[in-house]
């Protein structure tokens, strides 16, 4: 996204700041300030003010990320009807496949987690609410996309690319929209190791009053396969999405 003329440039430094504590899982000032190449007295400005105003504590020389950031973002995804809607069946979902069921949302041409529930045999994997991911590379994002207007799908593609994350990944617009076609045609969506390898995931959109969503199933490839993969995740899938769905419309 391009900067607007009335953008705040040291606001945009703040943030960028944020962002490398977070990417370095906490770092110095002098370590910042090699990643945004900028004045370490810069640097040591920012996060002076961001640690008076509580967004970053300090241990020693090292910065990281405050739980300030915990209460925002608990805030906002408390005040979202989709979220209360989509965790109980999330729920259910986990209890039922015993793996790992997510919830996810776009959000600046991203998907957002809002929900993840392991069943009992779920694997761990990097996905926690609040982690951002590219679109094109996961069901969850394939079945959000699936219900976008093409203008916007492009508009999405042009602005954050098609980023290659495994030898599986589609990173051709037009054999994704081709994909996107039969998603919408069957209301699934299928990730074959296409952002982490030996990982399959299943996703099913949830589409209410202009708020899309997505909920998944994922799992190992030595698990999702055959008739789990094709058949018995996606029937449950549209059982729960078509459960959210209702219960918006009618809360």
């Amino acid at each position: 996204m391009s900067p607007d003329a009335n953008t705040v440039n040291a606001t945009r430094t703040s943030f960028r700041i944020i962002e490398v504590l977070k990417r370095l899982d906490g770092a110095g000032v002098t370590d910042v300030a090699s990643e945004l190449d900028i004045p370490k007295s810069t640097v040591h400005n920012h996060l002076q003010t961001l640690l008076e105003e509580r967004y970053v504590v300090k241990a020693g020389d090292t910065y990281n990320v405050g739980l300030r950031f915990l209460e925002l973002g608990e805030f906002t995804r408390n005040r979202m009807d989709i979220y209360e809607t989509v965790r109980p069946e999330a729920e259910t979902l986990a209890e039922k496949t015993g793996e790992m069921v997510n919830a996810a949302v776009e959000e600046h041409g991203q998907g957002v987690y809002i929900t993840r529930h392991g069943g009992q045999q779920a694997v761990n994997v990097d996905t926690y609410a609040g982690k951002r991911v590219n679109l094109h590379c996961t069901a969850l994002g394939k079945a959000i996309l699936a219900e976008l207007p093409e203008a916007r799908v492009d508009e999405i593609l042009d602005e954050h690319g098609m980023p290659e994350r495994t030898e599986h990944t589609v990173t051709d617009p037009d054999e994704l929209k081709a994909e996107l076609e039969t998603v919408r045609e069957q209301g699934i969506a299928y990730d074959r190791e296409e952002r982490l390898p030996g990982l399959r995931c299943v996703a099913a959109p949830v589409v209410t009053d202009g708020v899309v969503a997505a909920l998944s199933v994922s799992g190992p490839t030595t698990r999702i396969k055959g008739e789990t993969f094709h058949e018995e995740i996606p029937e449950l899938l549209l059982s729960a999405a078509n459960v959210v769905e209702i219960n918006m419309a009618y809360s």
